[in-house]
């Protein structure tokens, strides 16, 4: 299962109203690597009080950007921030706790300050909220509840929940078992650049399900594009799957993808 492990600055910071002086200029240092200047700006609004400074704060702490890195001064800026509903901050202290950086280990906070972001919408909250339901960390297990979760991250194009969608659909897992939704969910995903979504639509097209027919050009072309972003069973895949194609076909698949890929750099 995948794990949100961080998420950049841009959430903490990027969404700041026009804010004059502090945060701005912070924002502005932080973009040209003058992290130490970005750490003083902000500093001065996260001691007064301001939310997204105070969530800036505790990421630069956490990477060791213009500061040494502490985990516990990270924890301490992201709770104040937290505690004044700021979500991005709310969603890393989650995290903190789940892992136990700088504070104990425990499931049960981090489903609690996870809750709070995703009920404000944060697609990376939401999906962490729904992976702690679907494997029963700090809270009951519970597939519906872990598919609701995912189903309003994914719709926010957040590409782990999208995919993780595909493979409860394809499962029967907490929703109904229903192929196509499968391949609706996996190619929001693997048309987003995922390697393991890209792997799981190729793997349903090369023997066809109820509801999806078996296509081996639609296979080699997602298992090519898989192999080329790293997975190598999708290598392995794709290579057996030439011995069933005709050269017409295999030639066809890898226009296929080469298309796919000239589209997504125009993206």
């Amino acid at each position: 299962m995948r794990v949100l492990a961080t998420f950049g600055l841009v959430l903490a910071v990027s969404a700041f109203p026009a804010y004059p002086g502090d945060l701005q200029d912070g924002l502005k240092f932080y973009q040209g690597k003058d992290y130490a200047r970005a750490a003083a700006s902000w500093k001065s609004a996260a001691e007064q009080g301001n939310a997204p400074a105070q969530a800036a704060m505790g990421l630069l702490y956490e990477k060791g950007q213009g500061v040494a890195q502490d985990n516990q001064q990270a924890l301490s800026w992201y709770r104040k921030a937290a505690e004044q509903g700021n979500a991005p901050a709310q969603t890393k202290l989650g995290f903190m706790y789940e892992k136990g950086q700088g504070v104990g280990q425990d499931n049960q906070q981090a489903v609690s300050w996870y809750r709070k972001a995703a009920e404000q919408g944060t697609a990376e909250a939401q999906f962490n909220l729904g992976r702690m339901y679907q494997t029963g960390q700090g809270v009951a297990q519970d597939h519906k509840l872990a598919a609701s979760w995912f189903q309003r991250a994914g719709t926010q194009g957040h590409i782990w929940s999208q995919s993780a969608l595909g493979l409860m659909h394809e499962t029967g897992q907490g929703v109904a078992h229903d192929y196509k939704q499968a391949v609706f969910w996996y190619q929001k995903a693997a048309d987003s650049g995922d390697p393991l979504a890209q792997f799981d639509l190729g793997r349903i097209y090369e023997t066809g399900q109820e509801g999806v027919a078996m296509d081996l050009v639609e296979a080699h072309k997602w298992w090519n594009l898989a192999a080329s972003n790293g997975e190598e069973r999708a290598r392995k895949s794709r290579n057996l799957v030439e011995r069933l194609m005709k050269p017409e076909q295999i030639a066809e698949a890898r226009r296929r993808a080469d298309e796919w890929m000239k589209a997504k750099a125009k993206r």
